[in-house]
């Protein structure tokens, strides 16, 4: 019981990936203390593919971006260890097999995770999971997990189960999406 304790007042952390027409793919990482009060905030610069990446890459290209090339960079620069990070990002989730908490999809309420069942994700460097997702509801928010991921859940589960009921766990995208946006240049 105590650890739960402990693991419920530790910072949350929000990655997103935002795709930009003429820029790329811009990265953010926000950190919320459980009173959804900012603690720390990163971005990257854009990043674009190159040709031989796309080709190489395949259907895993934005998993090895969004994950390993923008999450991991993101979370590596962070100063704060969340008990947990949120993603908007399904790929994003590929993240996981480089940090040491837990990693869940946000779906929104329009989501479904039927839908995200039919892309290909990589989870790991081994392309070891099929990419099926877990959905699950934590209070208000309706959350997924890599099926092969049931530990995740659990462990999500104990440290957001106090906020569940009343941290909207999506609305700190909005955030990251309009400080990012903001930041980008306005000439093209």
């Amino acid at each position: 019981m105590g650890s739960e304790c402990a693991n419920s007042s530790l910072p949350l952390g929000f990655l997103t990936v935002l795709e930009h027409s003429h820029h790329g793919l811009f990265g953010g990482y926000l950190v919320l203390n459980t009173a959804g009060q900012p603690l720390e905030f990163h971005c990257t610069a854009p990043i674009q593919p190159n040709r031989a990446q796309q080709i190489l890459y395949g259907p895993t290209l934005d998993a090895f971006l969004y994950g390993e090339q923008i999450g991991r960079t993101l979370l590596a620069n962070a100063t704060a260890e969340p008990s947990v990070v949120c993603t908007d990002r399904p790929a994003a989730l590929a993240v996981r097999e480089h940090v040491s908490v837990p990693v869940v999809l946000v779906l929104s309420r329009e989501d479904s995770a039927a839908e995200h069942n039919k892309r290909t994700l990589r989870f790991d460097t081994a392309h070891g999971g099929d990419g099926a997702m877990a959905p699950f509801q934590l209070g208000r928010n309706r959350l997924a997990v890599p099926e092969r991921a049931d530990a995740d859940r659990r462990l999500i589960a104990e440290r957001l189960g106090e906020l569940a009921d009343s941290f909207d766990l999506a609305e700190p995208f909005a955030r990251i999406r309009e400080a990012i946006e903001e930041a980008i240049p306005t000439a093209a």
